[in-house]
Formats: C-alpha cells, sequence, structure tokens
C-alpha cells in the first residue's frame, strides 16, 4: 500500500461513517400510530374551533350590517328634518304675530322660504323650475296639455308646479304645458 491511501491519522474516523453518523442523529423519532393519530386528531380540532370561530364572526357582522341597514332606514330622514325645524319656528312665529302690515308679513315669508331653500339644499334637494321656452324632458316635467303656440313644438309654455329631485332622483317632475304644432 501507498502511504496516500492510508489515512495518516487513524483516530479520525472515515468521513463517509461520520455523515452517516450525523443523518440518525437528524432524523427524528419515528413516531407510533396512537401518537400520529392524537396529533392528527389536535390538528383536526384546532380547525373545527377555528372554523367555527370564524362562522360565528361572520354571523355577527351580518347582524350587525343588518342592524345598522336598519337604523339607516329608520334615521335616514333625521338630517334633512333637522334642517326644517327652523323654518316651522319661523312659521309658527308668524302665524303667532298680529302684523296688520301685509308688506312686514311678505318679507316674513320671504325670509322663510329662503330657509326652506336652504334646507333643501342642505339635503340634496333641488327645484326642477324649467324656464319658457325649454325643450320638453319627460324625465323631469310632465306635460298636463298642450297649447297651440308660436314656439317650437314640445317646449314648455308655462310651469303650473315646480318639480323637485333628491340626489339626482325625480321626486316629483315640473307640471308644464308645452306648445303644440299649429
Amino acid at each position: 500500500m501507498t502511504q496516500e491511501n492510508q489515512n495518516p491519522n487513524p483516530e479520525q474516523e472515515n468521513p463517509a461513517v461520520e455523515s452517516a453518523a450525523q443523518a440518525s442523529a437528524e432524523t427524528p423519532a419515528v413516531k407510533t400510530p396512537e401518537e400520529e393519530i392524537a396529533e392528527l386528531n389536535q390538528k383536526v380540532s384546532d380547525l373545527q374551533d377555528n372554523f367555527l370561530r370564524a362562522k360565528a364572526e361572520g354571523e355577527n357582522i351580518r347582524r350587525r350590517a343588518v342592524e345598522d341597514i336598519a337604523k339607516a332606514h329608520k334615521f335616514a330622514i333625521e338630517s334633512f328634518a333637522e334642517h326644517l325645524v327652523p323654518v316651522t319656528d319661523s312659521l309658527y312665529a308668524a302665524l303667532g304675530t298680529d302684523a296688520g302690515d301685509a308688506k312686514a308679513f311678505k318679507e316674513g315669508l320671504e325670509i322663510t322660504l329662503k330657509q326652506l331653500l336652504s334646507a333643501f339644499e342642505k339635503g340634496r334637494m333641488t327645484e326642477i323650475n324649467p324656464a319658457v321656452g325649454d325643450k320638453f324632458d319627460p324625465h323631469h316635467h310632465q306635460a298636463i296639455a298642450s297649447v297651440p303656440s308660436e314656439q317650437e313644438p314640445n317646449t314648455v309654455v308655462s310651469v303650473l308646479q315646480r318639480g323637485y329631485t333628491v340626489a339626482d332622483r325625480v321626486l316629483r317632475p315640473a307640471l308644464v304645458t308645452v306648445s303644440a304644432p299649429k
């Protein structure tokens, strides 16, 4: 034998034997089937518990959402009503005075109307008040009558009653008369 093939230090182990010893030390102990079953049952129990908690949380969220929607429907008009209360106060004050002056009474009514229009604006309610000569719009106007006129056909001749929209939805169309062809 040559010296190259011999291990110079006989106390050192062979590298192949060393790696086999390390592999056996790193390999976990083999579990018995009973231990594996117990471990899997614990995992199933934990997953069931997590599922039930998540399901309960989902039900709570759904219930709270239903309650919130019910409250929103019930109190949706509250903000608008708060804006109308001062208008009511002004009307009661006007009725409680013995003003013999028609001019002062008219001024009071005009101020009250301004309060009402301000309340409408705060509640996102706008007037539909077409001008004479405007094109008839069936989405915002309701034609009550058609009258012969010098104007172009299907244009507004007069406004009988103003209409209103709330947040771009027609609450009541404006009642108008329209021109008819001669």
